[in-house]
C-alpha cells in the first residue's frame, strides 16, 4: 500500500490563548495539547510517518513530548503557516509518499475515524478537507458593521484540519506559491484551489474545534475529564532519618537545616510519597519495583525524576491526575515558609495546575521517631482520571 504520512503544524506562538508557553505545550488533562495531537494520528494505522513542524525556541519543551518510531525529528517552521506546512512537506519529500495529511496541532481531540475519513477521501479524490454545515445565519459588513449582504449558507461549510492531498500535487504547488512570494493562504486548501487543484470536502466533526482561546482550554479540560470516567485514588506513605548535612530537598525544593535527610535516592520523603500514590492509583507497583535501592543507578538521584515516572504511566493510559495531596509529618524545620515553592515545584514535576496540589504540615505532638526529631514522614493521597476500557463496563 502506497506510504500515507502527516505534517503536524506547531510553529505558531499562541498568543492569543495566553499562559506562559505556546499553546501547544500547555497541557490538556496533564498532557501537552502537542502530544494528544501526535496521540490520536498515531492511532491510524495506515499512518506510517507524522513529521512534527516546531519553532527553534521550542526544541527543549519538544524534547517532553513522548515518541514513536513512527515520529520524525522534528523541523523548524517559518514565518507563515504556509512556510511551517512547506518545511514539513519538504523534509517528507524523500519519502515520496502518496498521501499526506496537514493538521494543526491545536486540533487535538480529532477521531480516529475523522483521520481515517481523511485519508480515504485523498486516495478518491487527491485533496480533501473536513467541514461542517453553517448552522447560523452569515452576514458580511461593512467597515462601520453595517449589513451589506447576507450569504446562503447552504453554500458554505467551516473548514477543519486534517486536510488530505496526494502528496506530490501539494508538494508543487507549495514550491510553485514560494517562489512567486505567495504566502497568504490561510490553509493548504486554499493554496491548492489556486494552484488549480478541485478539493472536495468531508464531514467534519463539531469535537474537532481548534484551541485558540482561554475559554476554549476550559472547554478542552472538560472534554479530556469527561472522556476519564473511571476514577482512582491511591496513597503514598514514606520515612526517611535525619543524617549529617546541612540541607534536604522537600516536595522538590532545597531547605537549608541542621541536618539532611538519609536515603539512596536524594531522600525527598515528600516527592516519593507523591509517586507512590500515583502508582497505587495505576495498580503499579511501588517506587521501591520501580527504582531499586539495590540499583546504583538511583544513588543520589534527584526524586523529580520518580514522580515525572509516575506521571508518564498516567499519560501512558490516556488518563490525568486530578489532584495531589501531601500532609508533612516533622517537628522541624518549619513546611509554612516553603509550602508554595513546593507547592510549584510538585506541579511543574507533574503536570498540574498549582490549585491541584496540596501541601500540609503537621507535627506528632513529640510523639513517635517525628517526635524525637529522627526523621520525617510523608502521607499523600492522589486522585487519578482513567478512560474507561470494555472490561471496566
Amino acid at each position: 500500500m502506497s506510504e500515507v504520512a502527516a505534517v503536524v503544524v506547531a510553529a505558531g506562538r499562541g498568543l492569543r490563548a495566553g499562559g506562559e508557553v505556546p499553546k501547544q505545550f500547555r497541557r490538556i488533562g496533564g498532557e501537552t495539547m502537542l502530544s494528544r495531537t501526535l496521540s490520536a494520528l498515531l492511532e491510524v494505522p495506515k499512518l506510517a510517518a507524522v513529521q512534527p513542524v516546531i519553532h527553534p525556541d521550542d526544541r527543549d519543551r519538544y524534547g517532553s513530548v513522548g515518541h514513536d518510531a513512527r515520529i520524525l525529528a522534528p523541523v523548524f517552521g517559518g514565518a507563515t503557516r504556509q512556510a511551517s506546512v512547506r518545511a514539513g512537506l519538504e523534509a517528507l519529500a524523500a519519502r515520496k509518499p502518496a498521501i499526506v495529511l496537514v493538521h494543526d496541532a491545536a486540533r487535538p481531540f480529532a477521531s480516529t475515524q475523522l483521520i481515517a475519513r481523511a485519508i480515504e477521501a485523498a486516495q478518491a479524490t487527491g485533496a480533501a478537507v473536513p467541514g461542517l454545515p453553517v448552522a447560523d445565519t452569515v452576514k458580511t459588513v461593512d467597515g462601520e458593521s453595517r449589513v451589506t449582504h447576507t450569504l446562503e449558507r447552504a453554500a458554505l461549510r467551516l473548514i477543519q484540519t486534517p486536510q488530505a492531498f496526494a502528496f506530490a500535487p501539494l508538494m508543487a504547488a507549495h514550491r510553485r506559491a514560494a517562489a512567486q512570494g505567495r504566502d497568504d493562504f490561510t490553509d493548504d486548501a486554499a493554496l491548492a484551489e489556486w494552484a488549480g487543484m478541485t478539493v472536495a470536502v468531508f464531514p467534519g466533526e463539531l469535537g474537532n474545534s481548534k484551541i485558540t482561546d482561554p475559554e476554549d482550554f476550559a472547554r478542552a479540560e472538560a472534554i479530556a475529564a469527561a472522556a476519564c470516567g473511571d476514577v482512582r485514588t491511591g496513597t503514598g506513605i514514606d520515612v526517611h532519618a535525619f543524617g549529617p548535612g546541612d540541607a534536604m530537598m522537600l516536595g522538590g525544593v532545597r531547605i537549608a537545616h541542621t541536618q539532611a535527610l538519609s536515603g539512596h535516592s536524594d531522600a525527598d520523603v515528600v516527592l516519593h510519597a507523591a509517586t507512590d500514590a500515583i502508582l497505587g492509583a495505576l495498580a503499579d507497583g511501588d517506587i521501591g519495583a520501580h527504582f531499586p535501592p539495590s540499583d546504583p543507578r538511583w544513588r543520589g538521584a534527584s526524586s523529580d525524576r520518580f514522580l515525572a515516572f509516575a506521571v508518564e504511566r498516567v499519560a501512558a493510559r490516556g488518563g490525568l491526575i486530578a489532584h495531589l495531596d501531601i500532609t508533612v509529618v516533622c517537628e522541624a524545620p518549619k513546611i509554612g515558609p516553603h509550602r508554595d515553592a513546593m507547592r510549584a515545584a510538585i506541579a511543574r514535576i507533574a503536570g498540574l495546575d498549582v490549585a491541584r496540589v496540596a501541601v500540609k504540615a503537621t507535627t506528632s505532638e513529640k510523639l513517635g521517631f517525628t517526635g524525637r526529631g529522627e526523621g520525617i514522614a510523608a502521607y499523600a493521597t492522589a486522585t487519578v482520571r482513567l478512560p474507561w476500557t470494555p472490561r471496566d463496563a
